[in-house]
């Protein structure tokens, strides 16, 4: 993961697999594309497509009931400085989501690195099945950041395989949302925009056994 495709915003994360003892990991370089949404004042809903790098190490295989980590390392990214003539002040309230893999339990998670966030350190926060990366920003337009680099600790399940992948399906089922405040003829605006993975990849995928 050390390729960037992306001049405007993108975010990523994930967890899955790595076994203590058994089989060599698998790496695996990935680019999401999300599908976003902005909701901006005026002139309504605005599409936008943004496209994130990052490098996934997991596991080919896992023994029943065992512990495991997957390791996440998200590329560097830029907050595009202008869009359709108006000036990006900063993109702030940062979420994003990805559920527990199926065959699999949650343990917890290990940030590092990461540059360019804001004053206030991003945090994991498990509910409901579904982990959420969040941090406030703000991250000023044009400026460069990097995600930290995420360990997932899990326990395999008794049989089957552990797929990981983000949240979201829609607008209405984001699996990333952020705040992007704009110059603009009428003064700052605020834009909510929500993002899903289109199409949505597997990562990774560990075989229990």
């Amino acid at each position: 993961m050390k390729a960037l495709h992306l001049s405007k915003l993108g975010v990523l994360v994930a967890a899955a697999a790595l076994p203590i003892a058994l089989a060599a990991p698998a790496s695996a370089a990935t680019t999401i594309a999300f599908d976003c949404q902005a909701d901006a004042p005026i002139v309504g809903p605005q599409q936008v497509s943004l496209n994130q790098d990052a490098d996934v190490t997991a596991p080919a295989t896992v023994a029943p009931g065992g512990a495991f980590d997957v390791v996440i390392d998200p590329a560097p990214n830029t907050v595009p400085g202008d869009v359709s003539g108006n000036k990006v002040k900063n993109i702030n309230t940062f979420a994003l989501k990805f559920p527990i893999p199926a065959n699999s339990t949650y343990v917890g998670a290990d940030l590092a690195g990461g540059s360019g966030l804001g004053s206030t350190a991003p945090t994991i926060a498990v509910a409901n099945g579904v982990a959420t990366l969040s941090f406030p920003g703000p991250i000023a337009g044009g400026a460069t950041f990097e995600l930290p680099t995420i360990t997932a600790h899990l326990t395999a399940g008794q049989s089957g395989t552990i797929e990981t992948k983000l949240s979201g399906t829609s607008y209405s089922d984001p699996g990333l949302t952020f705040k992007a405040v704009a110059s603009s003829i009428i003064g700052d605006v605020t834009a909510p925009t929500a993002c899903f993975p289109n199409p949505s990849p597997v990562f990774t995928t560990t075989t229990i056994g």
